[in-house]
């Protein structure tokens, strides 16, 4: 049980630069609390106190901020970062090394009882601030889903999720990243500004956009420089309205959409 504990301290260590001190992050980390008390609960559900295990995951509740459900399944070094407001649903799964922040909901869309309603993660997940992954499917292992995302759907093992509903990025997209964050064992709120797709996109338009114009503009700089050198008037071959300067204003146009 100590050693357990210790793995549990040891990871909080590893992932939180605000964490100092064994003895604070022991007293002082409703994360850890959360996940000490719940296996209390889930073993009295798997024993057959079943009322014992609701129990001590209401109290947990109330304590922590944390709503785990005493039959969900929870690895080894999972880490609840602030964590206020996460709800776990009764046959959800977490594996080894995830890292949950605040307002995540692991949740069901099926009313049947028995069914396998809630989310399987894999190991070493990141799951941002606010994201909802609803379903019986899984996450692969070490996937990321972005905050505020809402899952429907399986995630593939190294794949980030975002969006609502949440679209998947593969994992060679974010290659530097994440070897970046391998350094630290996680990526922080599990994502970054690259992951957006349609910002991506947007990006790529404006590019686009902005390259064209550049043509355009030296294609009138030389037909400028040609026809004055002509005998007739340059007047007759350049309009007055002709672009001879760029005015695409791309990169105020990327920051808007996050570049």
């Amino acid at each position: 049980m100590f050693s357990r504990l210790r793995s549990d301290i040891q990871c909080i260590l590893d992932r939180d630069p605000a964490a100092r001190t064994a003895w604070e992050v022991l007293t002082c980390y409703p994360g850890l609390h959360a996940v000490v008390l719940h296996r209390r609960a889930h073993w009295c559900w798997n024993h057959g106190f079943k009322w014992l295990g609701r129990f001590i995951s209401h109290v947990t509740r109330g304590l922590t901020g944390i709503e785990i459900h005493p039959g969900a399944k929870i690895g080894e070094r999972v880490f609840f970062d602030h964590a206020m407001g996460v709800v776990v649903g009764e046959t959800a799964e977490i594996g080894d090394g995830c890292t949950i922040y605040q307002g995540v909901t692991l949740g069901g869309t099926s009313l049947y009882k028995g069914a396998k309603r809630h989310p399987t993660l894999g190991r070493d997940v990141v799951v941002g601030a606010g994201a909802q992954v609803l379903g019986g499917f899984t996450v692969g292992d070490g996937a990321r889903v972005g905050s505020n995302a809402v899952v429907v759907k399986p995630v593939p093992a190294g794949a980030t999720a975002v969006g609502n509903p949440a679209r998947i990025i593969q994992a060679d997209a974010d290659v530097k990243r994440e070897e970046a964050a391998s350094q630290m064992g996680f990526s922080a709120y599990g994502i970054t500004q690259n992951d957006d797709p349609l910002s991506q996109a947007m990006r790529g338009l404006i590019d686009n956009a902005a390259g064209q114009e550049h043509q355009i503009s030296l294609l009138w700089q030389a037909i400028e420089k040609l026809s004055s050198q002509q005998a007739h008037s340059t007047k007759d071959c350049v309009p007055t309205d002709a672009a001879l300067k760029e005015t695409f204003q791309a990169d105020k146009l990327n920051q808007l959409v996050g570049k």
